[in-house]
Parts: C-alpha cells; sequence; structure tokens
C-alpha cells in the first residue's frame, strides 16, 4: 500500500506533459475537530493519489488546510470524495485564476500540529468563533467606511506585490508575528472600529478573526475566500476592483495577476517588477522578486557567489552543500543583504 509520493518533480513533469490532460488548481480549508488526523491523512492520501491528485495538504487537529491541482476530468470523483467525508461536505473550493498544469509536480499529505501555525498555546481561544464573514461588494462598501481598519493578514513578501488600496500591510515574515503586532497597534480601537481583514484564500484571517474575537475586538469581519474568491466575484458582478498587483500565491506559479498595476520593483536593479523566483543555486534557494533582465544576467541566481555555484557540475555542488542545514536565506524571502532594492 502506497502511503508516500514516490516520483521525483521531474518524473512528475514528464508524465503531466505526456498526459496532455488540463490540470486544475484548487485551494481550500475547513477549521474542524479532528480525532485522528493521521488516519485521514492516509486515508486522502490513498484516495486523491489514485486520482492524480498532487499538492500540498496539512491534516491537524483543528483541521485540513489543502492547495492541490488534478486532472479536470476527475473533479467530479474529487467533489464526491470531498462531499463524501461530513465535515467536508458542500465545502466551497477557491478555483485558480490562472491555471498551470505544473503549479504542483508532488502530492504531499502532512500531519501538522495546526494547519496554520500561530504560536498561540491558549486552550480558551476557539478558532470557531470567527467573525463576519463578507462578500465583495459588502467588502468594498466597509472598506470605504472611516470607521473601518483594513489589515492584510499574509506576510511582507505576499502583500509587496499586492494589496488591497489603504491597507496596513505588517512588515512581517509570519502569521504568528502578525497576531501581536495588530493587536497592539490597534488596541484603542476595539470598540469603536471595525477590523477588517484578508489573506490569500481566507485560511488566516479565519483563525485571526476568532483570535480578536477572543481579545475583545467588538466589530471583526474577514472577506471570505479571501483574495482568490474576491477576484472571481468582482469579475462576474462587474463590480470595481479596489485590489492593486498580484496575488501572491504558494505554488510553482507564485501568483495570479489581479490588476495590472505593478507596485513593486525588482531587488537586484530597481526596474519596476512584481516576479518572484528562486535563487537557482540549491544550496540558497532564497525567494525574492527579480526582472527579466537581471534574471538573465545572474543566471536566475540573487548574488554572483551563488550564480559562480550554481554554474558548477552538479557534483561539485552537492559536494559544497554535504553536511550543511538549508540557508537561513530561505526563511528571510527577499531579506537578504546581497539584494540592493528589497523593500
Amino acid at each position: 500500500m502506497q502511503l508516500y509520493n514516490k516520483l521525483s518533480a521531474e518524473e512528475r513533469r514528464a508524465l503531466i506533459e505526456e498526459a496532455g490532460t488540463e490540470r486544475i488548481t484548487i485551494s481550500f480549508y475547513q477549521y474542524h475537530n479532528i480525532g485522528n488526523p493521521q488516519v485521514l491523512r492516509d486515508h486522502l492520501f490513498l484516495t486523491w493519489n489514485n486520482l492524480e491528485v498532487l499538492g500540498r495538504i496539512y491534516v491537524a487537529n483543528e483541521g485540513i488546510n489543502a492547495q492541490l491541482s488534478l486532472p479536470a476530468p476527475n473533479f467530479n470523483a474529487f467533489k464526491e470524495h470531498l462531499d463524501s467525508i461530513s465535515f467536508l461536505k458542500d465545502i466551497r473550493l477557491n478555483i485558480a485564476r490562472e491555471q498551470d498544469n505544473m503549479s504542483f509536480l508532488k502530492l504531499k499529505v502532512k500531519v501538522r500540529e495546526k494547519i496554520v501555525a500561530d504560536g498561540l498555546n491558549d486552550e480558551t481561544f476557539d478558532v470557531t468563533n470567527k467573525g463576519v464573514h463578507v462578500d465583495a461588494k459588502t467588502f468594498n462598501e466597509l472598506i470605504e467606511d472611516p470607521d473601518t481598519v483594513l489589515v492584510d493578514m499574509r506576510n511582507h513578501y505576499e502583500s509587496e506585490i499586492g494589496h488591497f488600496k489603504n491597507a496596513v500591510t505588517p512588515d512581517v515574515d509570519t502569521f504568528r508575528d502578525s497576531l501581536d503586532i495588530i493587536e497592539e497597534d490597534l488596541s484603542e480601537h476595539k470598540e469603536d472600529k471595525k477590523l477588517v481583514m484578508y489573506c490569500t484564500g481566507g485560511i488566516r484571517c479565519e483563525k485571526a478573526s476568532a483570535y480578536y474575537k477572543h481579545k475583545g475586538f467588538k466589530n471583526v469581519y474577514q472577506l471570505e475566500g479571501g483574495i482568490i474568491e474576491y477576484d472571481r466575484q468582482i469579475k462576474e458582478e462587474g463590480l470595481e476592483n479596489k485590489f492593486l498587483g498580484k496575488n501572491f500565491v504558494f505554488d510553482h506559479r507564485r501568483g495570479e495577476r489581479i490588476s495590472e498595476d505593478v507596485i513593486a520593483n525588482c531587488h537586484q536593479c530597481g526596474a519596476p517588477c512584481d516576479t518572484h523566483t528562486n535563487c537557482e543555486n540549491e544550496a540558497c534557494h532564497l525567494l525574492f522578486i527579480q526582472c527579466d533582465d537581471c534574471k538573465a544576467k545572474m543566471d536566475n541566481c540573487c548574488s554572483d557567489e551563488c550564480a559562480a555555484i550554481s554554474a558548477l557540475p552538479y557534483e561539485e555542488q552537492k559536494a559544497l552543500r554535504a553536511g550543511k542545514g538549508n540557508s537561513n536565506k530561505i526563511f528571510k524571502k527577499g531579506r537578504s543583504e546581497v539584494l540592493k532594492f528589497k523593500k
């Protein structure tokens, strides 16, 4: 019985190209008390592997967070399987606005302590006591209200390439960093302001809305379905788009364009650019913004040092990495000192 992925990314890429079938990229989440996450994890892997699902799925006692792709012909079978699980029946699926058959190249279903790491150890905090969900139309109305504070619950490298007009965009590396910062900054407005939050697909806002209610905020709202669903609704309903730039996504695409505005800059030359890349040097893999000119000049690397290493034969690169852990640069997205024009 196969319970883990056995193919490399390159092997999977070749199989996808050979199949020639269009794939659909989907994300969804659900907070729910799961008694035995490992049992659910194994069940999901066995079923979804047979449906050729690829992606990154986290299961924990508090629920499930899934970002995945699957062949379009298998969608109905996939949906039927979701509906057979009581707490996932009729769940909203966020369909990617820009499809890419290579958005995911492996199926990874992992048991985690939490589906959204928050650093909290408060047993009195109820993640299901969430704020008010609002659609795109109501969201647009709310954020024009002078008594509203609009907060981006994503990390700095996400909001750098795209965010809503007039949003507070905390300069943080992780979700857990933002919780205390936002509470402290808005502590004087727990009763007199409307706290409106948004994120990529809704999962971080849902936890944050429950957290801020727990901390005494009286009027807490979140954009239902996040930026992904907002983009769908404004286009289908002809609403004004109040989002500037790209929506960062956590797959090989790295971004979906929501508006034509380019609000970021290449981290190497400063030219207008909002395209993320990972440094080609396997020992670095820094995520940063790089324009096409710098990509060609630097061979897809963040520095001359990394370019030199990346140009070495694979076995020499492997020898240099031997015995070393992952570079801390991986976890300081866009923050490396080698980048002259970082935010």
